[in-house]
Protein backbone atom coordinates (compact mmCIF):
# COMPACT_ATOMS: atom_id res chain seq x y z
CA UNK A 1 0.00 0.00 0.00
CA UNK A 2 1.39 3.02 -0.59
CA UNK A 3 0.45 6.47 0.96
CA UNK A 4 -0.58 9.90 -0.54
CA UNK A 5 -0.58 11.10 2.56
CA UNK A 6 1.75 13.65 4.32
CA UNK A 7 4.48 12.11 7.02
CA UNK A 8 6.60 13.78 8.88
CA UNK A 9 10.19 11.42 10.18
CA UNK A 10 12.32 12.27 12.82
CA UNK A 11 15.79 10.39 13.48
CA UNK A 12 17.48 10.47 16.64
CA UNK A 13 20.87 8.64 17.02
CA UNK A 14 21.14 6.88 20.52
CA UNK A 15 24.45 4.95 20.33
CA UNK A 16 24.21 2.29 18.08
CA UNK A 17 20.72 2.70 16.96
CA UNK A 18 18.67 5.09 15.02
CA UNK A 19 15.20 5.80 16.74
CA UNK A 20 12.85 7.18 13.71
CA UNK A 21 9.69 8.82 14.60
CA UNK A 22 6.81 8.47 12.03
CA UNK A 23 3.87 10.87 11.97
CA UNK A 24 0.55 11.05 9.68
CA UNK A 25 -0.20 14.90 9.59
CA UNK A 26 -3.78 13.86 8.84
CA UNK A 27 -4.46 11.97 11.53
CA UNK A 28 -1.68 12.64 14.16
CA UNK A 29 -0.73 9.05 14.66
CA UNK A 30 2.65 8.32 15.21
CA UNK A 31 4.94 5.20 15.87
CA UNK A 32 8.38 4.58 16.13
CA UNK A 33 10.99 1.99 14.93
CA UNK A 34 14.62 1.68 16.05
CA UNK A 35 17.23 0.22 13.66
CA UNK A 36 20.76 -0.12 12.81
CA UNK A 37 22.86 3.09 12.29
CA UNK A 38 24.11 1.87 9.86
CA UNK A 39 20.84 1.40 7.63
CA UNK A 40 20.56 4.29 5.18
CA UNK A 41 17.79 7.46 6.11
CA UNK A 42 15.92 5.35 3.01
CA UNK A 43 15.83 2.08 4.24
CA UNK A 44 14.53 3.28 7.73
CA UNK A 45 12.38 5.36 6.75
CA UNK A 46 10.77 2.42 4.92
CA UNK A 47 10.19 0.70 7.50
CA UNK A 48 8.88 3.18 9.79
CA UNK A 49 6.89 3.93 6.80
CA UNK A 50 5.28 0.75 6.80
CA UNK A 51 4.82 0.06 10.78
CA UNK A 52 2.41 3.35 10.18
CA UNK A 53 0.41 1.96 7.30
CA UNK A 54 0.01 -0.82 9.44
CA UNK A 55 -1.24 0.83 12.33
CA UNK A 56 -3.67 3.31 10.09
CA UNK A 57 -4.80 -0.40 8.61
CA UNK A 58 -5.53 -1.56 11.87
CA UNK A 59 -7.59 1.44 13.21
CA UNK A 60 -9.55 1.37 10.40
CA UNK A 61 -10.74 -1.70 11.68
Amino acid sequence: MTTSREVLFEFRRVGNAVKVSAVDVETAVEVSIVGDARSTQAQLKAVALRKLQYVLEKQKQ
